[in-house]
């Protein structure tokens, strides 16, 4: 059984009901400030990233120039090691003929020995011949004491020749103890300096011995000379590897970062579209307190140039003279007394609108910073560079990414975010609104205003 459905009419289409104006323009204030926030926290997490990948960056430029470092070392030890190899093989020549000329000396020595012993053999003889000689006088010198008066002259020469034989025999030998000492000796000195071939180590004389000795230990630095050149040589093309992965590492962080460059300069534009479509963020008061702190900077300037006080010539100097012994370094202009007295009265009052605000500058188009905020405008201590770098921040040039930006920005505002290096390894997060600074037509630089999240 079919049952039939009757179809029933569509309902009455219903009218959109009027959004009231207020309503819309609050929808949207809520949109944009959503966005705004958004933006915000963007920029944040942009900067956090780019600032560890400076940080990552810069570490593994500093890994790649230890590593060309330890290159340049490794060549210089393999060289090293050569050049002890070549004096080794040297030395190991040097013992070699000292030897020889140790053995020719013992050659000579054999023969001194020999010529002693003749020596000796011949004091022997005229010992015998003076002996003799003693008893033909003696018995000559008898027979004339038996001749009488007869005699007399002929004892007179037997007792002469007597007493000559008597110091002959003395000084032959004093000549045969002497020669049998230097025979000893020098004996000792042949079998000292004797090399025998057939005989070990233990058996040579002293001298072949210690020669013997340093040629071993010559050997050794030698062997070990090479064997340190080949560990140098393997280290050498391993550090060069490294080295080439480091560099590779080092190119691909150089690229992204570069690419966050571009994620954060997407964020800034989002920050500013929203400044700029006329709805009040948490970021307009600061953009506002910049554009009116540039504004009576750059009175201020005029009126110093009007009254004659400064020159356009030295306001917009650019000869920057670097301050003798300053770390980090710092340097002066013809503007820096006049930026002291005028600089001060804006920048304080704009640094206490708020705890979040950080600085409060004016620079120059260069990022020179002549006058910083009192707490961070202290003089220099010599040797404490890291108390220097976050104390001491006048008369300094920052000419990095954001500081350049800011000085050179010619827009009614500009608004960044950057990391911050507070020093001592501290780091923070922190928008900036710029605004530009105009003397005479000619832009003089920029008002910096940073502030915490």
């Amino acid at each position: 059984m079919l049952l039939a459905f009757k179809r029933r009419p569509p309902p009455p289409a219903v009218e959109p009901k009027a959004e009231p104006p207020g309503a819309r323009n609050a929808d949207l204030a809520r949109v944009v400030d959503g966005l705004a926030q958004h933006a915000s926290a963007l920029g944040q997490e942009a900067a956090e990233v780019r600032g560890a990948i400076e940080d990552a960056s810069a570490a593994a430029q500093r890994q790649a120039q230890a590593m060309t470092a330890l290159t340049q070392q490794l060549q210089q030890v393999r060289q090293a090691q050569d050049d002890i190899g070549s004096e080794t093989e040297g030395a190991r020549r040097a013992v070699a003929q000292v030897g020889d000329a140790v053995e020719g000396v013992g050659r000579e020595v054999g023969g001194i020995v020999a010529t002693l012993r003749e020596v000796s053999q011949a004091a022997r003889e005229i010992t015998q011949i003076a002996l003799q000689t003693r008893l033909v006088a003696f018995n000559a010198s008898v027979e004339a004491k038996r001749a009488g008066e007869a005699g007399r002259g002929f004892s007179v020469v037997a007792d002469a020749v007597k007493d000559l034989a008597a110091r002959v025999e003395t000084s032959s030998k004093q000549i045969m103890g002497t020669v049998g000492q230097l025979d000893t000796r020098i004996g000792t000195l042949e079998r000292e300096v004797r090399r025998n071939d057939k005989q070990s180590l233990e058996e040579q004389g002293a001298v072949h011995r210690a020669l013997a000795i340093v040629g071993e230990g010559v050997q050794r630095i030698h062997a070990a000379s090479g064997k340190s050149r080949e560990v140098c040589e393997g280290l050498e093309g391993q550090v060069g590897t490294i080295e080439g992965e480091i560099r590779g590492a080092t190119d691909r962080l150089s690229g992204t970062l570069a690419r966050t460059e571009k994620f954060l300069r997407i964020s800034e534009q989002l920050i500013e579209a929203v400044a700029e479509c006329g709805v009040r963020t948490p970021d307009t008061p600061y953009v506002e307190a910049a554009q009116q702190a540039a504004a009576q900077i750059a009175a201020l300037l005029e009126d110093a140039v009007q009254r004659g006080t400064v020159s356009a010539a030295d306001l917009f100097d650019e000869v920057y003279k670097p301050i003798e012994g300053s770390a980090p370094q710092q340097h002066m202009t013809r503007f820096v007394d006049l930026a002291e007295r005028l600089f001060p009265q804006v920048q304080e009052r704009v640094l206490g609108m708020s705890d979040k605000v950080v600085f409060c500058i004016a620079v120059d188009r260069n990022g020179y910073i002549p006058c910083h905020n009192q707490k961070y405008n202290q003089p220099q201590r010599a040797g404490d560079v890291a108390w220097n770098t976050a104390n001491c921040r006048n008369r300094r040039i920052f000419n990095d990414r954001t500081g350049l930006a800011s000085a050179r920005n010619q827009r009614p505002f500009l608004l960044q975010t950057y990391r911050r290096d507070m020093g001592g390894g501290h780091f923070v997060v922190l928008k900036e609104a710029a605004a530009p600074i105009t003397v005479g037509g000619r832009h003089w630089g920029g008002l910096r205003l940073a502030f915490k999240f």
